[in-house]
């Protein structure tokens, strides 16, 4: 058993939670695979990067995802949740999850509003603090654009290759040019 693998008492707890199948052998290494996973997304490496210890990675990651579809991680969050409740052990109102890592979409470094609306924001605000704004940097606004004229495009003629002596070139001939050796 590794360092933070799931303990006995624990996987009493987790294994009546996890699906198994009406038909066939029952799943041989479960625990391991489930470990597998919780030690995947613990250390936030890739899916290839799993000790071999619990099993091929590509089998974590199907059993993994067939759990997700199926909701089994909520489920057993809910049991374990409920469990401890029953024994006195976590007050509802404090359960949450933690994240130490919080990242904002690429789109909402800035925001771009229309003029009027800009205007009647700060109209409002004002309004209700009875005071102007103190100065701000200026905002970002965005104005209506014009529609642009349709742009007419110019379609290129073929050029035809016409050769020194008047005779036109046909399709797929070549002419002699000053760097071909037989040319004379």
């Amino acid at each position: 058993m590794a360092r933070f693998d799931v303990t006995d008492a624990e996987w009493a707890l987790i294994e009546p939670c996890l699906p198994v199948a009406t038909t066939g052998p029952p799943p041989r290494r479960v625990r391991d695979q489930f470990n597998g996973i919780l030690w995947r997304f613990r250390t936030g490496s890739g899916w290839r990067d799993v000790p071999e210890r619990y099993g091929p990675w590509s089998t974590l990651y199907s059993r993994f995802n067939g759990w997700a579809k199926a909701g089994v991680f909520q489920d057993l969050m809910d049991a374990l949740i409920a469990e401890a409740a029953s024994r006195g052990q976590v007050g509802l109102e404090l359960v949450s999850v933690d994240s130490t890592i919080v990242r904002a979409h690429q789109e909402s470094a800035g925001l771009a509003i229309v003029g009027e609306t800009l205007d009647a924001l700060e109209q409002a605000l004002t309004e209700e603090k009875g005071a102007p704004l103190p100065k701000q940097p200026p905002v970002l606004r965005v104005m209506r654009r014009r529609s642009h004229p349709a742009r007419t495009t110019r379609t290129r003629r073929r050029a035809r290759i016409v050769a020194s002596h008047g005779d036109a070139a046909r399709p797929g001939q070549r002419l002699p040019s000053s760097a071909d050796p037989e040319a004379g």
